[in-house]
């Protein structure tokens, strides 16, 4: 019953983060530059998508290729959150098909799959792929220096993808306050003494 219920979560929590790679949603910010998607205000499970940053240029000056950020879905319900890297890959060549990805330590991660396209094949072959890995919190959390994440393909390449401290201190820090809501500073004041 419990293995169910999070290969449920995983598959609608994959489904929600799909959709945010693929559409731009408007982004409230929140804490130490991580933010989180806007919408409605007591949504089930809740968005956090951190900095972008990029692991090779921008794929033929286009600034929105290669780039990777760490995002977080948490289930405002049950308390459960699936930290995964995303990353946007875009290159010429033979196609690499990514398909696995493991930490620092050489354990394998969880891959996802979110899309493979082909640019175009005038002069030569181009293509855009978007992937992810699944980090576990604990590993998050182990690591407050920062993290390596080593994606390989079919085609035998391999990319390792450098987490950062910050990013990492900075998105849980927007998911931990998105799980402990504090009250509006109005709330929290005593009320005044009456003379």
């Amino acid at each position: 019953m419990i293995l169910a219920r999070q290969c449920l979560f995983a598959v609608l929590l994959g489904a929600a983060l799909t959709a945010c790679a693929q559409s731009r949603s408007p982004q409230a910010p929140t804490q130490n530059g991580a933010t989180a998607t806007a919408g409605d205000p007591q949504p089930r499970f809740i968005g956090v998508i951190g900095t972008r940053e990029r692991h090779s240029p921008p794929f033929l000056g286009v600034p929105e290729t290669n780039f990777y950020v760490l995002r977080s879905f948490l289930d405002s319900q049950t308390g459960e959150t699936l930290h995964q890297l995303y990353v946007s890959d875009s290159y010429s060549g033979t196609e690499r098909h990514w398909n696995g990805a493991r930490d620092g330590a050489g354990h394998p991660l969880r891959f996802l799959e979110i899309s493979q396209h082909e640019i175009g094949c005038q002069g030569g072959c181009a293509y855009a792929e978007e992937f992810a890995a699944d980090i576990p919190e604990g590993e998050l959390r182990a690591n407050p220096e920062g993290l390596r994440v080593t994606f390989t393909a079919h085609s035998g390449d391999e990319k390792t993808v450098v987490v950062s401290g910050s990013q990492i201190t900075a998105q849980l820090a927007a998911i931990d306050a998105k799980r402990n809501p504090t009250q509006p500073a109005a709330a929290q004041a005593p009320p005044p003494a009456h003379q």
